[in-house]
């Protein structure tokens, strides 16, 4: 009889996930369960889930000394995903069966012997693609999740009995449902013609924005539509948004709605770990549940200061590098930031029909929360006016604003932009190819040089200019830059704050 097995099974490490080695060793003596290797609580409570689950599925559970060592020795383990491996090693242990060649063994344990589903399995499949793993074994659950990963056998489980008769299976790539309807639409928005031209310039090169306005403008009306024009992810977005909340606790989406992209909306209590992610067990926080979305901040100046400057590094590198005692991490956090709020703690600073009753000092120190450099990182700055009375009053018919069209507008221009910039967005050009895809004609350099100069636009926003220039260029289907284009990006560079 065989006394020691190994199993291949993985470890999350953000979203990242670690080949873990599972060694059984089963010797004589007095019977009892020892698990090293940096388990965490979870692991070292699953010797008694072990015990029943295995006999509770009608295999035998010999008298014995199971030491089970999870390697590498000094990488921290935690969850209850090495179960079933676990499972597996004591039964090759015992020799009650032969385990597969070249698998990955993934599930946790009910007490009756049921194999429940874990999280995170996509970047386990990831792995196990990268390492030449050709085989996954896992509970039956993960298995629509996990068939985003291609060129990989599965064997779906429901319960240890399986383990006699398993059964290969090799999914197709999941289809793309069909659009995503929604209960509102872009042509609901009344009048605010340069708030709705500022998000489709938005959304069409992934810009982030900011509207300043009165109460009652239609500031968070109108950026809640944002979603409704834009286009739907590829299937490679769509698989790094599955993988973030394949492991976050806070959100479970069906799989149809990953191929729409996410928005998230958390309220200004947001903490700074809730908005950042990490925490003593490391969880994506909304920078990174936005990731290839909306990041929706409402009351921006009303959110904790930290909690805001926390934005810079996302908005700049796409991801966000947390540092902590015991750990290091990057998640993933590329979205658009739209955020909104009110010029003054009253709301009504320059509004044209109520007065606002804030004093000078108070203003101060309301707009004083959003930090200069804060606001470099935004591209787009627009003022939203009061509605005017008959704005409020005539009903949607201007159908060319509608989700549908725009939506077809903005995904048309989104196809021009990868197939000139090697699948790049306007927001994401660097400055090289900044210089290869967006020549700007001599008036409108020397317009932005002295834009510079005055101290209009610093090194950064000059930058940004460009680039949105070149979005408003490809939504009118122009080659090159216009000086018109330039003026408009321009436009939406204006500092009303600072």
């Amino acid at each position: 009889m065989e006394s020691f097995a190994q199993i291949l099974s993985a470890s999350r490490h953000g979203i990242e996930a670690t080949l873990i080695t599972i060694e059984v060793d089963v010797q004589r003596g007095l019977p009892k369960e020892i698990i090293i290797g940096l388990g965490d609580t979870v692991i070292k409570e699953s010797k008694n889930r072990l015990k029943a689950s295995l006999k509770n599925a009608g295999f035998k559970y010999p008298p014995k000394i199971y030491t089970i060592h999870l390697a590498p020795s000094d990488l921290p383990k935690e969850g209850a995903g090495f179960d079933l491996p676990m499972a597996v090693g004591i039964l090759a242990g015992t020799g009650q069966i032969t385990p597969i060649k070249k698998a990955l063994y993934i599930g946790e344990l009910a007490l009756n012997g049921d194999i429940r589903a874990v999280r995170g399995i996509l970047s386990i499949c990831y792995l196990a693609k990268t390492l030449d793993i050709p085989n996954i074994v896992l509970p039956k659950e993960n298995l629509a999740e996990a068939s985003f990963i291609q060129n990989l056998t599965f064997y779906p489980i429901q319960n240890l009995r399986e383990l006699h008769t398993l059964t290969a299976v090799i999914p197709k790539p999941p289809k793309p449902p069909p659009p995503q309807k929604f209960a509102i639409d872009f042509q609901d928005i009344k009048g605010q013609y340069s708030v709705k031209r500022a998000l489709t310039i938005a959304a069409t090169g992934r810009h982030n924005l900011l509207l300043i306005g009165s109460p009652g403008s239609g500031k968070s009306m109108a950026i809640k539509r944002l979603p409704s024009i834009l286009p739907r992810l590829t299937e490679t977005e769509a698989i790094e948004t599955l993988n973030i909340h394949s492991i976050s606790h806070k959100v479970q989406r069906p799989l149809s709605d990953f191929f729409t992209p996410p928005f998230r909306s958390p309220h200004h209590s947001i903490s700074y770990i809730g908005l950042s992610g990490g925490g003593s067990n490391p969880q994506p926080g909304e920078l990174s549940l936005a990731h290839n979305g909306i990041l929706f901040l409402d009351e921006l100046p009303e959110f904790e200061r930290r909690s805001i400057e926390v934005l810079r590094q996302p908005l700049e590198d796409q991801h966000i590098h947390l540092s902590r005692a015991k750990y290091a991490l990057t998640f993933p956090a590329n979205f658009i930031l739209a955020a909104a709020m009110n010029p003054c703690p009253c709301g009504y600073f320059q509004d044209k029909k109520r007065p606002c009753k804030c004093t000078p000092l108070q203003i101060q120190r309301y707009i004083q929360k959003i930090s200069g450099p804060l606001l470099d990182r935004i591209d787009l700055i627009i003022s939203v006016p009061r509605l005017d009375p008959e704005d409020l009053s005539d009903l949607p018919t201007d159908t060319s604003h509608s989700s549908h069209k725009l939506r077809k507008i903005i995904q048309k221009s989104q196809n021009i932009q990868r197939q000139r910039q090697d699948q790049k967005l306007n927001a994401f050009l660097s400055e090289k190819e900044i210089g290869s895809h967006c020549q700007i004609p001599k008036d409108s350099q020397k317009q932005l040089n002295l834009a510079v100069e005055k101290g209009l636009l610093s090194g950064r926003s000059y930058i940004k200019t460009i680039r949105v220039a070149r979005t408003i260029a490809d939504l009118s289907h122009c080659q090159n830059i216009q000086t018109e284009h330039v003026s408009e990006a321009l436009f939406y560079q204006k500092r009303m704050l600072h």
